[in-house]
């Protein structure tokens, strides 16, 4: 599904939802831990995860997050949203202390062939719509822009169509480094067509570029159904990644609905963090399980759960 249409879609799903054997697991865990007290890690919900709580007005929502205890938003849909609207998010976040995450830079050509073919009106359009970011990240004071360099070209071998995306990718870090601006790439499992499934291919191509302004998205819902053996993956792609993503495997849903043993995945990055200094976002890029303000505080109680190491 494309990314744009899952988050839009999140409130339709949700209702139709119903209460999963793990979610009912999930449930007899425990009570949330110190609910409205910051979490350890930047947890970052979206728009419309907690809307019925919060209503439809986007600063309405992100005091929500704030009084919840999340330190960190993110937005996909950033820059198709009007600068007035832009502007309101990033002064309320600026009110809130909380951290702006990532929001999708995509010049039209995110999913179908494109960057692999190595065709120059793709790498222009994509450059171009860097240059555009620059000035959206300035409203919300964002440092993060997610990337996806489209499907693969099967007329073109493998190495090729590498170095074709390497090329797009830098001329577009070109565009973002002299902003302290980072594109986040971002393997996905959507469609098995897709360039980009995982973490040591994104590696290779941060490397390639060689760029402060290029680095890795580990989206964990997508790289544990492309790779698993999470922990290993993220220690062996440590230095390039720069954004995490969440999301509960199969289901896309919040942690503790699915196979993943959040908790450790959590503590594990943690504990890397203290002793390197380093300190992450952590985009919450899933729907919920269940739907309603009851759905929303599942949520709240399971991040709550998975940030008690």
């Amino acid at each position: 599904m494309h990314r744009r249409a899952f988050l839009r879609s999140t409130a339709s799903l949700a209702a139709a939802a119903a209460v999963s054997p793990a979610v009912a697991r999930a449930e007899a865990a425990g009570p949330a831990v110190s609910a409205g007290a910051p979490f350890k890690l930047k947890y970052a919900p979206h728009l419309g995860m907690f809307e019925a709580s919060a209503g439809k007005d986007p600063v309405a929502q992100i005091e929500f997050m704030a009084k919840a205890g999340f330190r960190a938003f993110e937005d996909n849909e950033l820059m198709e949203r009007p600068v007035a609207e832009q502007e309101r998010i990033g002064q309320a976040l600026a009110r809130a202390g909380m951290t702006m995450g990532v929001f999708v830079i995509d010049a039209g050509d995110n999913w179908k062939v494109s960057y692999a073919t190595g065709k120059p009106e793709f790498r222009e359009a994509f450059v171009r719509t860097c240059g555009e970011a620059v000035a959206v990240a300035k409203r919300v004071n964002a440092k993060w822009m997610t990337v996806v360099p489209g499907f693969f070209d099967a007329s073109l071998p493998p190495d090729i169509q590498t170095a074709h995306v390497i090329d797009a990718i830098r001329a577009g870090a070109k565009v973002l480094e002299p902003h302290g601006l980072t594109m986040v790439m971002e393997p996905l499992s959507d469609r098995p067509e897709l360039f980009l499934r995982t973490s040591a291919q994104a590696y290779a191509i941060a490397r390639a570029v060689d760029s402060p302004a290029c680095k890795i998205l580990y989206d964990i819902y997508h790289l544990q159904r492309n790779e698993g053996n999470l922990i290993r993956h993220i220690d062996l792609a440590w230095d390039e990644i720069a954004y995490f993503q969440i999301g509960d495997v199969p289901g896309r849903k919040e942690p503790g609905t699915g196979e993943i043993n959040y908790r450790n995945v959590f503590a594990h990055i943690h504990e890397r963090m203290a002793k390197e200094g380093r300190d992450f976002v952590f985009g919450m890029e899933h729907g919920n399980a269940m739907p309603g303000a009851d759905g929303e505080r599942r949520v709240i109680e399971a991040y709550r759960r998975a940030d008690d190491f």
